[in-house]
């Protein structure tokens, strides 16, 4: 059986990065479920939302991904997660998550594991082939940029 995975996050974006995932992986639409946080409901509001979005689901392991530890998705997701066999990871963007959903039929200690390795290998700097933000203007060779 595969680990379902919940992503916890503040509107729009937990909706978001659902969308993304299922435009390359459609046929797990029914493991991966998204609680989007809105700006103004409250903790017991959204600890309600999660608990309906479950009801009915079968029990078995799940990997919670949520957007910044401490705030209020993270925090629901936390208590929802305190009596279920589930393991959470902070951070959530796409790379982690598609690595999520990749690799959800291994065990959930190696699926968090995965999603870790997937968020932070999926961040990196980009090389411009032209640099940004010209002014024209051309130093002489002697001129030294300050470097921060």
């Amino acid at each position: 059986m595969n680990n379902r995975i919940f992503i916890v996050a503040h509107a729009p974006l937990a909706q978001a990065l659902k969308a993304c995932a299922m435009h390359v992986y459609p046929e797990c639409a029914h493991e991966v479920l998204a609680l989007d946080v809105q700006a103004d409901d409250t903790p017991e509001q959204s600890m309600q939302a999660a608990q309906q979005l479950w009801a009915g689901v079968p029990d078995g392991d799940v990997l919670v991904l949520t957007d910044v530890l401490g705030a209020t998705p993270a925090n629901v997701a936390q208590q929802w997660a305190r009596d279920r066999k589930a393991k959470i990871v902070a951070g959530v963007n796409l790379p982690m998550l598609l690595r999520s959903v990749c690799y959800r039929h291994e065990s959930l200690e190696a699926l968090a594991a995965r999603a870790h390795a997937g968020g932070t290998q999926g961040v990196m700097p980009v090389g411009s082939t032209a640099p940004q933000n010209q002014t024209g203007q051309r130093h002489a060779p002697s001129h030294r940029d300050h470097q921060q």
